[in-house]
C-alpha cells in the first residue's frame, strides 16, 4: 500500500473509532488533540527529511497515540494503543518490523517519555507540542478539566498550576528542531504561570494574615492589600519579560542592521570596480594607440591607470570572504569560546557533531546569549574592515580622477606635441 493511502486509512479508522466512542469526560484526549499532534508531527519529519517507511511510522503513529482513550481507561492507554496500531498495520499487509516501530513511538510516549531513536522523538516532541504553543493555556484548561471528569475530584487551581509549573520544568523536546520551534513559546509559558501562581500564593497569605480582624475591616484591609500585591506582581511580571524581548529584539535589530550595512558596502564596492574595470579598458583599447603621436600624454595617462588599478583593489579587498578553518572542538564549546551561529566555524564538521554543540548552546541560555553577542560583534568588526577599505578606494579614486585630469590638462596646454 502506498505511504498515502496507509495514512488516510490510519485517519479515517482514528476518526471513526472516536466518534463511535464518544465520550464527553474526553475534552482534552480527543480528536482534536491528535489532529494537533499530527501536525506537528508532520512539520518536524519535514525539516529532518523523512520520506517512505519513516514517514509513515511516525504519522500514523500520532494518529494512534492516543486511541487507547477511546478504546479503554485512561491509564495504560499508550498499551492499548500501541496493540491497535500494531493491528492495524499487519492488516494492510505491513511487515512485523515496521508495524512493531508504530507501537514502539506510541508506547515512547508514556511519561516520563524514553524515545530510542529519532522516530520515537518526533512522535513524543509532537504529543506535547502545546507547551510551547500559544494555545497552551487553554489546552492546560481543558486537560485538567478532563481530569476532574474522569476522577470525579474537584483539582484547586493552586494545586494545579504547581504541578503543570513542575511539569514544564522538568519536560524537554528530544530533537534539535523542536527545542528551537518551541522552546521560546514554552518559557513564556511558564514564565506566565510562575507569575500567576505567586499572585495565587499572595492572595492567600493575605487573606489567612486578615482571617481573626474585623470583617468589615478585614475586607476592607484584604481588598487594598491584594490591590497592592496585584499592582507590583504585574508590574514585576513586567520588568522580568521586558529584558528578555528587549534583549532579543536588540540582537534582532542590530544582527539585520549590520548585515544590511555589509549588503551596502558590497553593492559600493562592485561600482567602484565596475566603473574603473569600464575606465582602463578604454585606456588599454583606445588611448595607449595614441601614446606614441602624443608623448606628452604618458605621465597623465600613467597616473590615470594607476588610480584605477589601485581602486580596483581595495574594492576587491573590500569584499574578499576569508575562510576559517570550519572545525570546533568540544574543549572550545566548554570554555565557550565557539560562535556556532557562524557557517566559517562548523562548515567542515559533520550533522551530529554541530547537533550536540547547538543542543548544549540551547540549554544553557548564557552561552546562547553570548553566541549572539559574538556574532554581532564579529560581524561589526568585518564590517569595519570592509568600510575602511572602501573609504580608502573611494579616496583614491577621487583624488586620483582629479590629478590625472589635472595632468591632462597641463600635459595638453603647457607641452603641447610639435
Amino acid at each position: 500500500m502506498e505511504m498515502t493511502s496507509i495514512i488516510a486509512a490510519a485517519q479515517a479508522y482514528v476518526t471513526q473509532t472516536f466518534q463511535q466512542h464518544e465520550n464527553d469526560a474526553l475534552v482534552y484526549h480527543n480528536l482534536v488533540h491528535t489532529q494537533q499532534v499530527v501536525d506537528a508531527a508532520t512539520k518536524i519529519a519535514a525539516y529532518y527529511r523523512l520520506g517512505g517507511d519513516e514517514l509513515t511510522i511516525v504519522l500514523v503513529a500520532a494518529w494512534f497515540h492516543d486511541i487507547g482513550y477511546a478504546l479503554g481507561e485512561a491509564h495504560g492507554h499508550e498499551d492499548t494503543g500501541a496493540r491497535a496500531a500494531k493491528e492495524f498495520m499487519l492488516s494492510h499487509h505491513y511487515p512485523e518490523a515496521i508495524a512493531g516501530q508504530v507501537a514502539g513511538c506510541i508506547l515512547a510516549t508514556k511519561i516520563p517519555q524514553s524515545p530510542n531513536n529519532l522516530l520515537e522523538q518526533i512522535v513524543c516532541d509532537a504529543d506535547l507540542s502545546h507547551f510551547g504553543s500559544k494555545e497552551f493555556k487553554e489546552r492546560n484548561r481543558l486537560l485538567r478539566q478532563e481530569m476532574e471528569l474522569l476522577k470525579d475530584k474537584k483539582i484547586s487551581g493552586l494545586d494545579w498550576m504547581q504541578s503543570s509549573i513542575s511539569f514544564l520544568e522538568q519536560q524537554h523536546y528530544h530533537t534539535a528542531y523542536a527545542q528551537t520551534l518551541f522552546r521560546q513559546q514554552k518559557e513564556e509559558n511558564l514564565q506566565k504561570l510562575k507569575n500567576k501562581l505567586g499572585k495565587k500564593e499572595a492572595e492567600e497569605k493575605v487573606a489567612k494574615q486578615v482571617l481573626h480582624k474585623d470583617k468589615k475591616k478585614d475586607k476592607k484591609a484584604k481588598d487594598e492589600y491584594l490591590l497592592n500585591i496585584t499592582d507590583k506582581d504585574v508590574e514585576r511580571s513586567k520588568k522580568a519579560r521586558k529584558p528578555e524581548r528587549g534583549v532579543e529584539t536588540m540582537f534582532r535589530t542590530t544582527s539585520t542592521n549590520h548585515l544590511r550595512l555589509s549588503a551596502m558596502a558590497d553593492s559600493k564596492a562592485n561600482i567602484m570596480i565596475t566603473v574603473n574595470s569600464l575606465i582602463v579598458s578604454l585606456l588599454l583599447s583606445v588611448l595607449f594607440r595614441r601614446l606614441e603621436d602624443n608623448p606628452n600624454l604618458i605621465i597623465p595617462t600613467i597616473l590615470f591607470l594607476s588610480s584605477c588599478v589601485t581602486t580596483i583593489i581595495f574594492a576587491v579587498l573590500a569584499t574578499r570572504p576569508n575562510i576559517t578553518s570550519g572545525r570546533f572542538t568540544k574543549q572550545d564549546i566548554q570554555n565557550k569560546s565557539a560562535n556556532l551561529l557562524f557557517f566559517g566555524n562548523f562548515h567542515q564538521m559533520n550533522y551530529e557533531e554541530y547537533e550536540e554543540g547547538m543542543e548544549m548552546i540551547m540549554n544553557n541560555s548564557d552561552y546562547l546569549y553570548s553566541n549572539l553577542t559574538m556574532d554581532v560583534y564579529n560581524l561589526g568588526v568585518v564590517l569595519g574592515k570592509k568600510y575602511k577599505l572602501l573609504r580608502i578606494s573611494y579616496n583614491i579614486f577621487m583624488f586620483g580622477i582629479i590629478v590625472a585630469v589635472i595632468a591632462f590638462v597641463i600635459a595638453i596646454l603647457f607641452f603641447p606635441v610639435k
